[in-house]
């Protein structure tokens, strides 16, 4: 009996936090039996190990698109040339090709249309195309929590216009008793019949294994392509701290900038203790062992890090007017989850303020907020599958 098909559109503009989320919901497909191809439009991502049909996932890697800075308004390609009609259309082919290659009973479109407006180029193509086949797939959003800064209400209105017209459904991947979705995204009303909240999405199957990490502090800044502050700080801090006879790991990240990195090695040499490096692939098994984890607030690092119980400090970017780490991390904090130092006061006295309050209270337990995110989306794709596939 043939698979019923996933086809699952991402596109990360400076992180790789949407990829990464993305590819975790691909797997959690995958375990339910699910044929699914994921195509990324982001640059590529060696660390997440997405090649070659790993975990039965089919990746298709688009011609790469990123953000030029921080406002998001510039698109540039793979070589860091603004991309222009001719390359939009070339995309918009590859996508459309990929699309159906796949020929999906479901087509899933991380974030899109609540955010990647820069994408409509492709994206709209893409839904008529849906829309119109012989064999209409059922299209659904795959969206966090927390959108970014509020829009306008026209804005909201194109968005609720393209909900309607193309989504059979929208999965939040929230819990609406810690932050609900009309929190950041006003029109949420007018489509809570479609709406679905999954729980935090968090992957399920890393777990701690060994003893790695165990009683150090972790400091960590994602991808690291806006974390060279936070990180800095961090080592400026550790004399400052309780904790400062502790081995502190350092993870910068694969897309800090190298002259960035260097500088983080030049911080660190004088400091006994401080191992410093771009990544680990056991990061949730020295979460599980860790005295202490510091880290920014992207919405991964903060489920991986409650799902571990760490007692923890997070600085949420705030860069280019984003407020959904914030926003997210004060939620948390509120619930005693987590110590919160905003991005406008970082220093190493207020860093390491913050490390004593974390270190000195017991390790933190989610309680009853839903970490089962990559599941229960998994099994409402399924049913949508199963349901076009019949």
């Amino acid at each position: 009996m043939n698979k019923a098909r996933v086809f699952f559109y991402v596109q990360h503009l400076l992180g790789i936090g949407h990829l990464k989320r993305a590819a975790t919901l691909a797997r959690a497909l995958v375990a339910e039996g699910l044929d699914v191809t994921l195509a990324s439009g982001g640059p590529p991502a060696p660390e997440l190990a997405l090649g070659g049909n790993l975990h039965g996932i089919h990746f298709v890697q688009l011609p790469p698109a990123s953000a030029a800075d921080l406002a998001f308004k510039t698109l540039v390609d793979g070589n860091g040339r603004p991309i222009d009609a001719a390359w939009e259309r070339m995309r918009c082919g590859a996508l459309l090709g990929a699309w159906g290659a796949a020929d999906p009973h479901v087509l899933v479109l991380e974030l899109f249309p609540f955010g990647r407006r820069q994408m409509r180029f492709e994206l709209l193509p893409l839904l008529a195309a849906a829309a119109g086949a012989l064999r209409r797939p059922a299209i659904a959003c795959s969206v966090r929590d927390v959108l970014g800064s509020q829009k306008s209400p026209s804005r909201q209105e194109e968005t609720l216009a393209l909900v309607e017209r193309y989504f059979d459904r929208v999965l939040v991947h929230g819990d609406p008793g810690v932050i609900a979705f009309d929190r950041t995204f006003a029109g949420a009303a007018r489509i809570a019949g479609r709406i679905e909240y999954t729980g935090y999405v968090v992957d399920a199957t890393a777990s701690a294994q060994g003893n790695a990490g165990r009683g150090e502090v972790i400091v960590s800044a994602g991808g690291g392509a806006v974390g060279a502050r936070l990180l800095q700080a961090a080592i400026q801090a550790r004399p400052l701290t309780a904790l400062r006879d502790r081995t502190w790991r350092v993870l910068a990240g694969n897309n800090l900038a190298d002259e960035e990195f260097c500088k983080l090695a030049n911080l660190a040499a004088g400091e006994a203790g401080i191992e410093l490096a771009r990544s680990r692939p056991d990061f949730t098994t020295l979460l599980s062992n860790c005295a202490l984890a510091i880290s920014q607030a992207g919405y991964n690092t903060l489920m991986e890090t409650i799902r571990a119980g760490a007692r923890a400090v997070v600085v949420p970017f705030a860069g280019g007017h984003e407020s959904e780490q914030t926003l997210r991390a004060r939620c948390f904090a509120g619930r005693g989850l987590l110590e919160l130092v905003e991005e406008d006061v970082l220093g190493p006295e207020t860093l390491a303020a913050a490390i004593d309050r974390a270190a000195g209270k017991p390790r933190p337990s989610p309680g009853t907020i839903n970490l089962e995110g990559a599941q229960r989306s998994a099994a409402s794709i399924a049913r949508l599958a199963m349901g076009r596939a019949a």
